[in-house]
């Protein structure tokens, strides 16, 4: 009886030992470098390089400012000099009707919203009107056009210029909050990545260490050493730690893929992660950081918050429209001023005294008025309506911003204390697992206490890799908050 006993737990062996060896045949086609030395480490500092050279959405950011700066352009447009000019001439049978010429040159001028004229009329026929008619040789004028009244402080074209030149640095601001987000979105991509390769790794360790004790035991149990028991339940924690391998190997390829995302080359063309990358080493317990980076980042995000720039920016600009839109609640009242002359050529000599003198002028007065100013009146009530929205939403977003940062440091500094203590209980659970290896090698343990420590201490060291990671997407998260980034040096 004990004869085949022994011989079923033989063949037992010899089956399990094939059939484990078919199975690890299959390992999933991930690539994992056991040495830092000798791997290809994919650091952050190199995909930050990457990132802001040929990202896509960096790219596009950069047009918000060059999209602002040509809105500039825009409106220095309404400053431009005018030429305008008119020929107008009618003759039937031997009679000339008329000989029109007008020429003007218009040049706004910033100050006091005036524009200078300089023209050339001549008006010659049968019937041209008297009050227009010139002489042959016609009649050149300079003059001015001022507004005494609405339009003296600013007018539509000064408003239009100086709310795009605000828009410029808005368009900064938002170009800076892209550019933020997309690095945070970056630095969380590659720490999930670097927790998915940790565990990987991990778990492909602790499948070493089972086939290794399975193949051990086998070869025990068939020199009669060990019960054939111990081979099954050892077989069963190999198994166990395959399936582990494969699920940790989609999620790596997973995590990978997602990484790819963010990888460009300068021709446009998107690129994949190496198959032989892997991430920089971030085993160390971080240190716990300086009270005083919460202090540098609270007084930075209160002057240079993205989001609070745009809002002061946009405060700015309402201010700008307040003024113009008081501006509209006073009279229209226009002066224009020309001097005449009938001189048409000035190469010459320099104009003289009868030139262009006093005494011959034309001079006009213009004066508009709305009885009610309603729709002048509801406008500059919306534009005060909106200031004070602003206003409110300046405190409680500067108040949530604060809170935000407080909160990402708290974290920071929890993640840090509780890696301290996790690499202390790693430390003694490895003791354990020495010490119960020890006992089993002496025949006073088994197994089951074996592969439970074991396991427990593989749980262990991936929740240490998992809060590694989790640290530091808090930090970028943290300078994230404070509306700035973390570069790597």
């Amino acid at each position: 009886m004990n004869i085949k006993l022994k011989s079923f737990s033989v063949c037992l062996i010899w089956f399990l030992l094939i059939s484990q060896i078919s199975v690890a045949q299959l390992k999933p086609n991930v690539v994992v470098k056991k040495s830092y030395d000798t791997a290809r480490v994919f650091s952050l500092e190199d995909l930050q390089m990457l990132v802001f050279k040929y990202h896509p959405i960096i790219k596009q950011a950069a047009l918000l400012s060059e999209a602002a700066r040509a809105n500039v352009l825009q409106s220095l447009g309404y400053f431009d000099p005018t030429l305008k000019a008119g020929f107008a001439r009618k003759l039937f049978g031997n009679t000339e009707y008329y000989n029109k010429w007008d020429s003007e040159l218009k040049i706004p001028l910033w100050l006091a919203g005036a524009d200078l004229k300089v023209g050339y009329d001549r008006n010659v026929g049968t019937y041209v009107n008297p009050e227009s008619q010139t002489n042959s040789q016609g009649l050149s004028a300079i003059g001015i056009s001022i507004p005494l009244g609405q339009g003296l402080i600013i007018d539509a074209r000064r408003n239009t210029l100086r709310q795009s030149k605000i828009m410029v640095e808005y368009a900064e601001a938002d170009q800076l909050k892209q550019i933020n987000s997309v690095w945070y979105a970056v630095a969380k991509d590659y720490w999930n990545w670097y927790y998915a390769y940790k565990q990987y790794e991990l778990i492909e360790e602790g499948l070493d260490l089972a086939d290794r004790r399975f193949k051990a035991l086998g070869t025990q149990t068939i020199l009669g050493d060990k019960p054939a028991i111990d081979s099954v339940e050892a077989y069963i924690t190999v198994q166990e730690r395959m399936i582990q391998r494969a699920k940790s190997a989609i999620e790596l390829q997973n995590a990978r893929l997602v990484l790819s995302n963010h990888l460009w080359n300068e021709d446009g063309n998107p690129l994949e992660l190496p198959a032989d990358a892997i991430p920089q080493n971030a085993t160390e317990i971080p240190a716990k950081l300086n009270p005083l980076i919460l202090d540098s980042l609270l007084g930075q995000s209160a002057n240079q918050h993205p989001e609070l720039v745009k809002l002061r920016t946009k405060g700015a600009q309402l201010a700008i429209e307040r003024s113009y839109r008081q501006e509209l609640l006073k009279p229209k009242l226009n002066v224009i001023g020309n001097l005449i002359s009938n001189r048409t050529s000035f190469n010459s000599n320099i104009p003289g005294y009868y030139d262009f003198n006093w005494s011959n002028y034309k001079l006009g007065i213009e004066f508009a008025f709305p009885l009610f100013l309603r729709s002048e009146r509801g406008k500059l009530r919306e534009v005060k309506i909106k200031q004070q929205e602003l206003n409110f939403e300046v405190q409680q977003f500067g108040r949530e911003i604060r809170n935000n940062i407080v909160a990402s440091y708290n974290d920071v500094a929890a993640y840090s204390a509780q890696l301290a203590l996790q690499q202390k209980s790693i430390e003694n659970q490895q003791i354990l697992v020495s010490g119960e290896n020890q006992k089993f090698t002496l025949g006073e343990s088994n197994l089951f206490l074996i592969n439970s420590r074991e396991t427990k201490l593989i749980d262990m060291k991936i929740k240490q890799e998992s809060m590694i990671s989790s640290y530091q997407k808090t930090i970028a998260e943290l300078y994230y908050k404070a509306g700035t980034r973390q570069l790597q040096n």
